[in-house]
């Protein structure tokens, strides 16, 4: 009895492996304001940062398997009512996506991607507020796989606010 070759093959084709690349990062959209310059620099308080930020991504080409993400971060350093600097920020990369499992893409998508460019937007934002005279701001690791398992719980519980399911909004 001959025996058949039943092999899959399919793994076996570069062109079918599993594949993520970064292809490009950059800076989509920033700017600083300091409402109150020049006497917050004379105040002896100091301000209270609030970080909230949000991941969002988009198909750029399904096929091809090209994809944006974008990390929006809002800083905003306030002592009281008063408003010391509000920095807002897009860092953007576009990645290479193809031939992940099910159920992946999601997963590389809002938490991988996401980490790939937070480095980028924390030293974007420290040298902004150092050139509007304030110390660096130092943002702190984020946990983006804790906020891509909460976004699925709020998702399943209906809670979610947000009825786009490719962005989350999330306070530090």
């Amino acid at each position: 009895m001959a025996e058949e070759n039943t092999r899959d093959t399919s793994q076996d084709n570069p062109q079918n492996q599993p594949m993520f690349n970064i292809e490009k990062v950059y800076l989509k959209d920033m700017s600083f304001e300091s409402p109150q310059s020049p006497s917050v620099f004379t105040q002896e308080a100091q301000p209270h940062g609030d970080v909230n930020l949000e991941v969002r991504h988009t198909v750029l080409d399904e096929e091809k398997g090209f994809y944006e993400v974008v990390l929006f971060m809002r800083v905003q350093a306030k002592e009281k009512e008063h408003t010391w600097f509000l920095v807002e920020l897009e860092q953007a990369g576009v990645f290479l996506v193809r031939n992940v499992p099910d159920g992946e893409l999601p997963k590389l998508l809002e938490i991988a991607c996401p980490n790939i460019l937070l480095p980028y937007a924390r030293e974007a934002i420290s040298d902004l507020t150092i050139k509007g005279g304030f110390p660096p701001m130092m943002i702190q690791p984020v946990n983006f796989e804790a906020m891509y398992f909460q976004k699925l719980q709020a998702a399943k519980s209906g809670g979610a606010e947000n009825s786009d399911d490719s962005a989350e909004k999330v306070k530090h």
